[in-house]
């Protein structure tokens, strides 16, 4: 009783001399004297015993947002992957070049490929933010590699500045729920993955393999968004910056030339995407997205080569994905289709940067195309009383194809890259935002390569807890 007693008089003898010292203004003021005369009854019911008063509320305002925004202003949450994996094939940095040597072989890891950090905050009048602090692997962004093409050497790869992946970071202004502007660090959303890559999203240990080998993913660029919804549909428009044809490979396509090994992304050229979803049928999504923008010279090296002058290197990906969950089956699906303009002369390009450059000196492909499938059934639903409660347990099966050079415009056609993958597994769900996975799946080469076959197991979360205006004001 003391202590608020003494703080009162302090607080109260502060306010004065700074205002008569015109350090705050008339309106910081009379917030400061608005607090002071809540520790007043604070002090005065502390002396009667009573409870604490509760305040008014104010009924005057026309603010449509006010309910929620004294319930629930700030947002916590995040997604996680723990995983272990044997592979059975061997991992040698040769196993391509010399399959018939490396016939046998196998390798077991540990990883934790996502653990995310999200904070968001509900200022009111429809102003809003979001934040996502991802760490990739469990660490930094920096990883050591044997390069099959110097010889089986050590290198270090930089795949991004700084030293974690700030994933988001916007400031969105809500006018009504068909129109909302997005300014700042923001998802791409290409793609069934990018749009919907929380772990319990899909049923696989990984991510779908065809998407997340091709693609970018997760995808964010700092850019402009304008998104709405109504009725039954959901659109996306964004601006952003181009990709980094220097960093683009046969293995991964485009997917490397996101994002910016330096401190800063370069913005020498631009580009648009697109993305529009519905979901007028009880349970079914069906969703359309594109990307198109140019890729040539988006990088600090120049050359005033001749032959280069007029690339351009222009990235065009179309992509369908869906979504069933009905009668206690899911059943997902994509496919995405890409091609690169002058990737003859990008793949001759970048064989002349300096080895110490991002580059990864590489041919690549002229298109690129990735297609998937799942189908999961939910055994529990034939029990009544665990149909009831919150678990689940999933049988599925998975089917892709990909090759990250599906056609080759006068470069060399690594037919290693392009596989079919099954997949068969269980995803069990103790409570909705956590899941069990385990997977035996089975990669299947042309000839001469040899097949990879893997088991993995992995733990899974995803989630968001709203934070009360009382408990974020303590």
């Amino acid at each position: 009783m003391k202590k608020v007693l003494i703080f009162t008089l302090i607080l109260s003898m502060s306010i004065r001399s700074l205002w008569a010292d015109e350090t705050v203004s008339r309106d910081e003021y009379e917030a400061l004297l608005q607090r002071l005369e809540r520790l007043e009854r604070l002090e005065i019911d502390a002396t009667t015993g009573a409870s604490p008063k509760s305040e008014p509320k104010d009924t005057t305002t026309n603010d449509p947002d006010r309910n929620k925004q004294e319930e629930f202003r700030m947002t916590v949450g995040g997604y996680g992957e723990a995983v272990y994996t044997r592979n059975f094939f061997s991992d040698n940095y040769l196993r391509y070049t010399q399959p018939e040597k490396y016939a046998n072989g196998s390798h077991g890891r540990f990883d934790l490929p996502h653990v995310v950090i999200y904070l968001g905050f509900d200022f009111g009048k429809g102003w809003s933010m979001g934040t996502e602090i991802e760490f990739e692997h469990g660490g930094l962004e920096a990883a050591v590699e044997i390069e099959e093409e110097e010889a089986g050497e050590y290198e270090t790869e930089i795949e991004r500045g700084g030293e974690v992946a700030l994933e988001q970071f916007w400031i969105q202004k809500s006018f009504c729920p068909a129109a909302n502007i997005r300014l700042g660090h923001i998802i791409v959303p290409v793609g069934g993955t990018n749009q919907h890559h929380m772990p319990t999203e899909f049923f696989g240990v990984y991510r779908p393999e065809g998407e997340n080998t091709i693609l970018p993913c997760t995808w964010h660029e700092t850019g402009i968004s304008f998104w709405g919804e109504h009725n039954k549909w959901r659109y996306e428009v964004m601006f952003l910056p181009g990709l980094d044809s220097d960093r683009f490979g046969r293995k991964t396509w485009i997917q490397n030339g996101a994002g910016s090994p330096y401190e800063f992304k370069i913005a020498n050229v631009y580009a648009g995407a697109f993305r529009v979803d519905n979901e007028s049928v009880n349970g079914l999504r069906l969703s359309l997205s594109g990307y198109v923008g140019n890729s040539f010279r988006n990088t600090l090296s120049t050359n005033e080569n001749a032959k280069y002058q007029d690339v351009k290197g222009t990235v065009v990906i179309g992509a369908f994905d869906f979504k069933y969950d009905n009668h206690n089956v899911i059943v997902r699906g994509a496919f995405d289709y890409g091609h690169l303009t002058d990737s003859r002369l990008i793949t001759a390009y970048n064989m002349t940067m300096r080895k110490d450059s991002p580059s990864s000196r590489q041919a690549v492909a002229s298109d690129a195309m990735a297609a998937g499938i799942e189908a999961g059934y939910d055994f529990f639903s034939l029990n009544a009383k665990l149909h009831q409660s919150a678990q689940r347990f999933y049988l599925f099966a998975r089917y892709d194809y990909y090759d990250s050079m599906f056609r080759v415009d006068g470069v060399t056609d690594y037919e290693w890259c392009a596989r079919h993958r099954v997949a068969v597994g269980v995803n069990y769900y103790p409570l909705k935002d956590i899941a069990l996975k385990t997977e035996y799946a089975y990669g299947i080469l042309q000839s001469p390569y040899n097949p990879e076959p893997s088991f993995s197991i992995g733990i899974t979360y995803s989630g968001l807890f709203s934070i009360s205006k009382a408990y974020a004001t303590k």
